[in-house]
């Protein structure tokens, strides 16, 4: 692997999710008609499908290797990736907004500020690129351009 990078969801993200939690589990606990046993019960399923949802949201891998471009569940092989640029924070967020292609593919996340863009050259394609987030855009542009 020329580069690998999961995007994770932060930390604050765990601590509201846990708040959250904890939030429902005092509203559930006030009601007098549920026992202390189905109190838990329904925080704990609670807890479950906030954490997946957390878990599944940041499980996004972006890997490059020699064969192929892999962002989330889409991949490209490495013939039809052009030119890769990254891309501060200011101009993620005008390729994300106002300057954005409707045919572009995006594995954004609204927690990385940074992204890099990549030209996709198969004229097969309608895709006229893809603008993905990262945490290291210099790093991934440097694994797609070498």
């Amino acid at each position: 692997m020329e580069y690998v990078e999961r995007l994770t969801v932060p930390l604050r993200w765990w601590a509201q999710g846990t708040m959250m939690v904890a939030s429902f589990w005092l509203a559930v606990a006030v009601v007098d008609a549920l026992s202390g046993l189905a109190v838990l019960a329904i925080t704990l399923i609670v807890a479950l499908v906030v954490g997946g949802g957390l878990l599944s949201y940041g499980a996004a891998r972006i890997e490059v290797n020699d064969r192929e471009l892999r962002a989330g569940r889409a991949h490209i092989a490495r013939e039809h990736v052009g030119t890769a640029t990254p891309l501060d924070a200011e101009q993620s967020h005008r390729a994300a907004g106002v300057d954005a292609d409707a045919r572009a593919f995006l594995v954004l996340r609204p927690y990385l500020k940074r992204a890099v863009r990549v030209e996709i050259t198969d004229p097969q394609d309608p895709t006229p690129y893809w603008l993905i987030s990262t945490r290291h855009p210099k790093r991934l542009a440097r694994a797609l351009n070498s």
